[in-house]
């Protein structure tokens, strides 16, 4: 079972093990993780679950967001070259150590 760690504005890391299979954005509203409210349900359709992804995960979580959601990306604040929307990473085992940093303006 694979542990992603989201760190929060403060730096404050909250470490949850979850099922490989279900999204990020899944796993931090199963776990309360704030900030993190996946108001579509994970249909890339709000940017509630906008995350920062750790460098050295870009490989692993796949490349930039493009399509629908880099559109999606647009309505959120402080976009940034890591940016994705948490709905869109599948969580694997490979995923295991996962950093997703939460921005400071959905706290």
């Amino acid at each position: 079972m694979p542990t992603i760690n989201y760190v929060e504005p403060d730096g404050q890391v909250l470490s949850v093990t979850v099922d490989s299979g279900i999204s990020a954005m899944e796993a931090a509203v199963r776990n309360a993780v704030p900030g993190i409210d996946g108001d579509c349900g994970g249909a890339a359709a709000c940017a509630t679950c906008h995350v920062y992804v750790d460098p050295a995960w870009i490989a692993k979580t796949g490349t930039a967001a493009d399509g629908m959601e880099k559109d999606m990306l647009d309505f959120a604040e402080d976009v940034r070259e890591t940016s994705r929307l948490a709905c869109q990473i599948k969580v694997t085992d490979e995923l295991d150590g996962l950093v997703l940093k939460l921005p400071e303006k959905q706290h």
